[in-house]
This record gives structure tokens, sequence and C-alpha cells, in this order.
């Protein structure tokens, strides 16, 4: 079973990533899914897509959960029906889950690539001409920055959130560091949140929590 990593962020927290090297059928022998995630599982037209969302059911097993406990409101944000938090995320070949009993959580994984830098100017102002490291360095360090801002567009679930202006990631020296903070403004209100961030295979995963004690 490819379960790629587990962190026990807390004695509450727990994330698991999964590799997924599985053919379709073979996932899918094994499971019991809603008639709606049925429909939604034939209505993908990418088989990578297809497998990405079996094998989070199975990361929700590892759990202790079926796909009857999960569903989704009217945003799109996911939840667990005893009433846990839960993000979720998938990129190529790794899917990932957090679950959180207390905390607000969010998680995204994102294949580093050179194309970020381009791009950069439209999620972050840690532009390129902000950055002195060397080129992979700058990819690695912007692709956490936005996968900061997707785990933190996650949490709040509000359409209409903004990753420019709306979003801050603190910014950070090393990647090394593995951790920053983060808020969000958004229609005058302010929250605060941790972010904390590993690599592996060329992949960056970022998971944020929701602090209370703000």
């Amino acid at each position: 079973m490819p379960l790629y990593k587990t962190i026990t962020v807390s004695p509450y927290i727990k994330l698991l990533v999964w590799k997924v090297s599985e053919a379709e059928a073979d996932l899918k022998k094994d499971l019991s899914l809603t008639p709606g995630s049925e429909l939604r599982l034939e209505g993908m037209k990418s088989e990578i897509h297809r497998r990405a969302y079996l094998s989070i059911r199975y990361l929700l097993a590892l759990m202790g959960y079926v796909d009857h406990d999960l569903f989704y409101d009217s945003s799109g944000k996911p939840h667990l029906t005893d009433g846990s938090h839960i993000s979720i995320t998938h990129s190529h070949h790794f899917t990932g889950i957090i679950i959180s009993q207390k905390e607000e959580v969010g998680i995204d994984i994102e294949k580093q690539r050179p194309k970020i830098i381009r791009i950069a100017h439209k999620f972050t102002p840690y532009g390129i001409s902000s950055l002195d490291e060397k080129q992979e360095e700058e990819i690695k360090k912007l692709t956490i920055i936005w996968g900061a801002k997707e785990s933190l567009y996650k949490i709040y679930g509000t359409p209409g959130l903004s990753f420019f202006k709306n979003i801050f990631v603190t910014d950070f020296n090393s990647i090394t560091e593995n951790k920053t903070t983060a808020k969000i403004i958004f229609e005058k209100r302010e929250s605060f949140y941790t972010v904390s961030f590993l690599e592996f295979e060329g992949f960056t995963c970022v998971y944020a929590l929701q602090n209370y004690l703000d």
C-alpha cells in the first residue's frame, strides 16, 4: 500500500500523503462509494484524476472514515460528518489529506516548476527582483508561497478571496526554516495562521493551521 508519508502535527491533527502507483481498477475494487461520488468519478476525463480521487478514499480509510463521511458545502469546501476539519489536495501522482479535531486546516501539494517565476507577480509581492537565491531556490520559495495561499484559501472557503490582495504570507529567509506565518484580511476582518512546509521528489507540500488565539 503506497502510503508515502504520515505527519502527526499535534495530538489532534494528522497529515497523510499517498503516492498513486496503482491501476484504477485496483484502487476501485475494494471501495464503497456514494452515488454522488460514483457520478463525480464517471465525469472525470483524466485517468490520473480518477486514480487520485480514489486514492483519497484510501487515505480517509486510514483515518477511520468511509466515503459516506465526506461531504462538500455550496462553496466546494469538504467536511466530515463527525465535525472534524479536513482539507484535500492532489498533484500529479501525489495526494494528501489533513484532518484536525480542533483547528481549521488547509493543505496543498504542488510540483516545483520554473513557470511559477513568470506568474509570481500575480500572487505575491515577493517577486524575482526581491529574491537573491539561485533560480532553483526561487522556484522552491515561490512554490511554498503559492502553496501557503492555496492552503489558506481552502480554510477560508469564501468566493472572491484574492491571493494577492487578501492573503499575506510572512517572508522567510530560507526554505530550510520549514515554517512561517500568514494572515487573511477580507471585508475588514483579520485572521491569522501558522504555515509549515516540506519537500519530496520535486514537490512541495504546504499545510496551514488557523490560530484562534489572535
